[in-house]
């Protein structure tokens, strides 16, 4: 994939960059796998904001995307590599012999008329999806089951991927970009490959009404408000924290940099072998 910068014939277009879209083979999604979204406008049930700077945005629906992969040892055949507005790689809609279709995340250097399969007595190929265990160590993986059965949760936006690295007992352990290690029961499934859409972190939206079309509002800086509205806010011109020095703070004086936030005893941790960076 590759980036295209626009003439700065106005000032929004002159920092404005946007994807050449080169892999995408077909504009129009499949209607029998698209569902309605709902927006929540970042409100709650009461109508109380609980997620801030949310709303507005263009109107999506949604792809149903085969998470499970849970149709083993069944070919299907990739009939085209298409846009999602819901997330950030590109998905690829394969057609199975028995007429079925699903959405799968597309990874890096999946073409149309490429063949896939998921089970665990198969070779490791691009787009296969395989339990842990069957996989060779130093593969790029993603779309990687924490518990089997479940569906991917891990890996699944542009150019993630998680490597590997070995496997001892019932787990295997996987490494991060991040730099995270993490052990995964071996009786997970994965998909081989890294996802594509790999410069998707490189695009400059340019002007703030391209982040409207997103769904993002504006971000007000706790610095700029009064005291009664944040505990940054007030002082004269530009003090540090109303006056005095203190650390950055939320709104609700919760500690904004630093500040480890993940439960103590939550039960996961006992499977990070390394922490991230």
């Amino acid at each position: 994939m590759a980036l295209r910068k626009l003439k700065p014939t106005t000032p929004a277009t002159r920092f404005y960059s946007i994807a050449t879209y080169e892999e995408i083979t077909k504009t129009k999604p499949e209607k029998s796998l698209l569902e309605k979204i709902t927006k929540s406008g970042g409100r709650n049930g009461h109508g109380h904001v609980t997620s801030r700077h949310r709303g507005g945005g263009h109107k999506r629906r949604y792809r149903v995307i085969d998470f499970k992969r849970d149709k083993k040892n069944i070919e299907g055949k990739i009939a085209s590599i298409e846009y999602d507005p819901n997330r950030s790689c590109y998905i690829a809609l394969v057609h199975y012999p028995d007429g079925e279709k699903r959405y799968v995340l597309a990874p890096e250097g999946l073409k149309v008329g490429a063949k896939i399969i998921a089970g665990e007595n198969i070779e490791p190929n691009l787009g296969y999806a395989l339990p842990l265990k069957a996989i060779p160590v130093n593969t790029m993986v993603h779309n990687i089951e924490l518990k089997a059965g479940k569906g991917g949760q891990i890996a699944r936006s542009a150019g993630n991927y998680a490597t590997v690295q070995a496997k001892e007992g019932p787990f295997v352990l996987l490494k991060f970009p991040s730099g995270e290690s993490r052990n995964v029961h071996a009786e997970c499934y994965a998909t081989i490959g890294q996802l594509g859409n790999l410069d998707h972190e490189n695009i400059s939206l340019g002007k703030a009404g391209r982040s409207r079309w997103l769904g993002k509002r504006p971000h007000t800086r706790g610095m700029v408000m009064n005291p009664v509205d944040h505990p940054m806010g007030g002082g004269q011109g530009k003090s540090k924290g109303g006056g005095g020095w203190q650390h950055p703070r939320s709104p609700w004086g919760q500690l904004s940099k630093g500040l480890k936030t993940r439960k103590h005893k939550k039960q996961s941790s006992k499977y990070i072998v390394k922490r991230r960076k």
